[in-house]
């Protein structure tokens, strides 16, 4: 079960990545990365969250055990595939949910695809230094935009 579910996981991010990346900027195509891709994710993220808290699915020799406070405990959690899949499909959910917003900021902004498409595929592969990329570059013309809104 959780081998299908990681896999369609990926699948659903992938095609909200490609809509992001090659698609024009239209409200449908975005709107269909916001609620078919993210929402979908965090559907998924959430039915798998509950399946193993609450023991209708397998979380492996221990059963889940949610500690965010040690190194160890936050393996334990990804000792399983219920884990891995879970936690996989939350950094698949929240990088798409950023590249979305990089979109929507870059093009509020101005900026070509030319030079999104290279962040968005760096935020792809590695969420938080896509962001951070895309922060340090927008960041002069927020400031231009916001002089000439106030």
């Amino acid at each position: 079960m959780w081998p299908s579910i990681f896999g369609a996981a990926n699948i659903i991010a992938l095609i909200g990545w490609i809509f992001l990346i090659l698609l024009p900027h239209k409200p449908l195509p975005l709107t269909a990365v916001l609620y078919l891709g993210v929402g979908l994710l965090c559907l998924v993220y959430t039915a798998g969250l509950v399946a193993l808290l609450s023991g209708i699915a397998d979380a492996g020799p221990g059963g889940l055990q949610a500690d965010f406070s040690s190194i160890d405990g936050v393996r334990a959690i990804f000792a399983s595939d219920g884990g891995v899949t879970v936690g996989w499909t939350h950094y698949l959910a929240f990088d798409l949910f950023v590249g979305l917003w990089i979109v929507r900021d870059a093009d509020a902004k101005g900026f070509s695809r030319l030079v999104q498409a290279p962040i968005l595929l760096v935020t792809l592969l590695a969420g938080p230094a896509g962001l951070l990329i895309w922060l340090v570059i927008r960041e002069r013309r927020a400031r231009l935009h916001g002089r000439m809104k106030g």
